[in-house]
């Protein structure tokens, strides 16, 4: 898929254009790249959660939205984008980043941390291990 693509697939989901059907894992990771790419973090991190919420809403199923794990994934994206070269694709990125093509967290978090109410409108610190600075 290419940076293009990516940036409609991003756009589709900001403007709520985007079924809900049809959104991979895969496609969380490619908006989320398009979206850091060219964003500051905290600002991408506003348009994300927001249009995230908006999709889960639209696919009736407002409480699979949950705040920890988007910052969480959103920082550990983010960091591992600025160890990589500037102007990298979605493709190149996850082909030296395969980690990011599945969907979990690095097990800092518990389930029932995750699963806390809390969880769903802020993101909550890890509960395991050492949180590093």
């Amino acid at each position: 898929m290419s940076a293009g693509r990516d940036a409609a697939l991003l756009g589709a989901l900001e403007t709520g254009r985007l079924d809900p059907a049809g959104f991979s894992h895969l496609d969380h990771v490619r908006a989320a790249h398009a979206l850091l790419s060219g964003t500051e973090f905290f600002e991408a991190a506003h348009r994300y959660a927001a249009a995230l919420r908006r999709l889960t809403e639209k696919a009736g199923v407002p409480e699979k939205y949950n705040a920890t794990i988007t910052f969480a994934f959103l920082s550990r994206m983010a960091e591992a984008m600025a160890a990589r070269p500037a102007g990298e694709d979605a493709d190149a990125f996850l082909k030296a980043r395969p980690e990011f093509r599945a969907a979990r967290l690095d097990g800092r978090w518990s389930p029932e941390r995750l699963a806390n109410p809390a969880a769903r409108s802020i993101p909550l610190l890890p509960d395991r291990g050492p949180v590093s600075a």
